[in-house]
Parts: structure tokens; C-alpha cells; sequence
């Protein structure tokens, strides 16, 4: 924590494979972290090893995730920092209805992240939710960059949300 601040980065569909490794500034932003959130898809254990050896790790079990990361992560979480409550899920299916799904899935959350699109989104919801998909550091498909997000969290209160371009 730096000046009361919590810093989480936020990432998912990192899909990198036995061996592959994080782009180097998402190893520094995590680094700088005092907490990293994963929406799924790390496809390596790698990656989670990587990630809790720099910030502890609250993370979703994505639909491309084997048997080994399932048995170290949930399909769903929560955690709260600074006082705000954050949930944690891969796949928050279909864009119509998204925000009213996820208000229903964590009723208690500020902050909703997800990912399995590779679409970056960072937008309050009608019902105040933060909804966040941070996108995708190495593969950005449709996305116009690879991205992850960035958060900082104080006394409750969500006091900056930013996707970060990595390109």
C-alpha cells in the first residue's frame, strides 16, 4: 500500500502456455501492485506462480484453464481491499444483459471484473457498479490493443480505474 492506497492491477486471458512469460510491463505493473486480480484464462500455472511470487493473487478459473489451475482457483470470487468489495469471474456471457447479470451474480460488489472476450470495457453500470474487463496483454483479437487495467483503492472508495495500452 502506498499513501493508504491499494493498487491492483487487473488482467485476464493471458493464454500463455508452459514456459511463455508475461510482457515486461505487465511484470512491472505487477511488481508495483499491492494485489493482482485474474479473470481466467492463464492457460499456464506459469503465469499464476509468476503473478503470486510479485502480489498476492485473486483470481477466476477461466474456460481454457486445465485441471490444475481449477484446482487453485474458483469459477467465481470476492475479495475485499481498501474497503471495496471486488468479484471475480471469466465469463459473464452475453453482452445483452451483461450489467444487469453481474449485479445479480455479486449484489454486494463495487467492482465486477470479467474477461473471456479479450474486449476491454471499464464503464459504471446503471445500478453504480464498476464493470471491468481489462482486456488481453498477448492477444488482443478484436481489440484495437492489448491492455490490462489499472486500480487504485482507498477508505471504501474506488479513487482511480484506467485501462493501461500496452502497445
Amino acid at each position: 500500500m502506498s499513501g493508504g492506497v491499494t493498487r491492483l492491477l487487473v488482467v485476464s486471458d493471458t493464454h500463455l502456455s508452459l514456459g511463455a512469460r508475461l510482457p515486461d510491463p505487465v511484470l512491472e505493473l505487477a511488481d508495483r501492485a499491492d494485489h493482482v486480480i485474474h479473470a481466467g484464462d492463464f492457460t499456464g500455472s506459469d503465469v499464476l506462480d509468476t503473478l503470486e511470487a510479485l502480489a498476492p493473487v485473486t483470481a477466476a478459473c477461466g474456460n481454457c484453464d486445465g485441471l490444475e489451475i481449477a484446482a487453485r482457483v474458483p469459477e467465481r470470487a470476492m475479495v475485499e481491499l481498501a474497503g471495496v468489495s471486488v468479484a471475480v469471474v471469466h465469463d459473464a456471457g452475453a453482452q445483452s444483459g451483461r450489467h444487469e447479470r453481474l449485479q445479480e451474480w455479486f449484489p454486494g460488489a463495487r467492482v465486477v471484473v470479467y474477461g473471456h472476450s479479450h474486449m476491454p470495457e471499464l464503464v459504471e453500470s446503471a445500478t453504480g457498479q464498476l464493470v471491468l474487463n481489462p482486456g488481453s496483454p498477448v492477444q488482443r483479437r478484436r481489440a484495437p490493443d492489448h491492455t490490462v487495467a489499472w486500480l487504485e483503492l482507498r477508505d471504501g472508495e474506488v479513487v482511480d480505474a484506467h485501462l493501461v495500452h500496452l502497445d
